[in-house]
Order: C-alpha cells, then structure tokens, then sequence
C-alpha cells in the first residue's frame, strides 16, 4: 500500500472510529502493523487524532462558547465545567505516571489490542441487554461522584483496544445514565482527555518528531476530521434506537480476526 493511500486509510479509520466504543487506538495500531505503516515518533498518528478532535469543536462549538463566557457566574455552566475536571484527572494522573509502560508495552504488543477489542465486545454485549431504567438523562446534570466513576473508568482505555469512549459509556450505563447522555459526555470528555494526550506526545517526542511528510499528515487530518464530523453527527440517534450491540459485534469480530492473523505469524 502507498504512503498516500495509507494516509487516507488511517484517517478514514481515526475519523470513524474515535468517538464510538470500538477503540481507535487498536484499529490504528492493528492496521498499521499489518500494513507495515509507521511514521517517525508517531507524528503522523499523534496529529491525525487533531483532526477528529476539531470535529467536536466545530460540532458543539457554540456549547463550548457559551461555558465559556457563562462560567464566571453561571452556577450550572460551573458545576458541568468543574464534573468534566473531576472525571478527567484520574486519566491525566494515571496517564502521566504510567506513560512509558503504556508507550512501551501495550502499545507495543498488537495480540493485547485483539484480546481487548474481544472482551470489550462481549462487555458491551452484556451492558447492552442488562435490563436498566436510567435515573440520570442529562449529561450536564450527573452527580459528583458518577462523574468521577465515569473518569476511572476512562482509565481503562489507556490498555490499547478498551475504547475511551466505549469505557465512559459502559461506566456512565452502569452508573444509571441513559445511552444518548451517556455518549454525548464521552464526546465532551473527549476534549480534555484527547488534548491533553496529544501534547503530551508532542512533549515527550519533540526531539523525533518529523514533520518532512507534511502532505501526508495533512491529508490524514483532513479525512479523520471530515469523517469523524460525519460520524459524531449521526452516533447520538443511532444509538438511542439502536443501542451498543453493532459496535460490540464488530469489536468481537475484528478481534479475532487479528487475534488469527498475529497467530498465523501475519
């Protein structure tokens, strides 16, 4: 595969996979070891993630505005700003001081990615048929400590395949949220977790950082952000109808798959 096509296919893939709970982080380091692409320290991935990232910006940007310039003396602007801090810190606490095992090992290790993308299915499978009436419909209205489970389970997602997104939605569905609310938190807590990630990987690997294929990223950019717009926009209703249940078949199947090609020496 050439390097252009490759760029269009892994933004194509961060772009449909970021923001529902099949993990990108495993489809990209997956594909990326079965097609032989991988660019110097990672500036290619690091970046492409940028781009779904400003889809969520441009989708609830005058959300975003509006918190903040209300927060200053809007007690409700406040609360929801302060239950985003709250389930943030315990990835960014956990991110920092396990970074390198996280970089060196499990990102590392593809079979870790497919064992994960299976049991995360089957996960979802299960919270998916769980009898449940929600008591907490509104993602700006969570109480204190259902933000903070939320942010701990969020945690689990740094083992590549989990899914940052597919975490916070089974935390917040054990917790008594509703599947709609559940998965629009998972999108504004996208923002910090997702920033803050990615300047630290711009931190950490500064010195090898390589920037010579401009073209490349940016065309990576463009199709994450592009289809990851696509997507963000359509997730919400679809699985207010649908529920997690395509999601969690499709992470089974993927899963397996590369489990057997890793096995059969691929």
């Amino acid at each position: 595969m050439t390097n252009w096509l490759s760029a269009v296919v892994l933004g194509l893939v961060e772009g449909l996979t970021e923001f529902i709970p099949v993990s990108s982080t495993g489809h990209l380091l997956l594909l990326g070891h079965f097609i032989g692409f991988e660019s110097s320290g990672k500036t290619f991935e690091i970046v492409i993630q940028l781009g779904a990232l400003l889809a969520i910006v441009s989708i609830y940007f005058r959300e975003l505005w509006l918190l903040s310039i209300r927060w200053p003396y809007d007690p409700h602007a406040r609360r929801f700003l302060i239950g985003l801090l709250v389930a943030f810190l315990p990835a960014a606490v956990i991110g920092f001081l396990a970074y390198g095992f996280i970089k060196t090992v499990l990102f590392a290790t593809p079979l870790v990615v497919c064992v994960a993308l299976i049991v995360g299915g089957v996960a979802l499978l299960w919270l998916d048929r769980m009898p449940k009436k929600p008591r907490f419909l509104d993602a700006d209205l969570y109480p204190m400590r259902v933000y903070f489970i939320i942010g701990l389970f969020q945690c689990l997602a740094m083992i590549p395949g989990v899914s940052r997104s597919g975490a916070t939605i089974a935390g917040g569905l054990l917790l008594g949220t509703d599947k709609r609310s559940a998965a629009e938190f998972s999108f504004f807590l996208a923002l910090p977790t997702m920033g803050a990630a990615v300047a630290y990987d711009l931190f950490k690997n500064w010195r090898v950082l390589d920037f010579t294929d401009f073209g490349l990223i940016a065309v990576g950019f463009a199709v994450a952000f592009v289809t990851a717009l696509a997507v963000v926009r359509f997730l919400l209703e679809f699985v207010s109808k649908r529920g997690f249940a395509p999601f969690a078949w499709w992470r089974i199947a993927v899963g397996s798959v590369g489990a057997v090609a890793l096995l059969l020496g691929f």
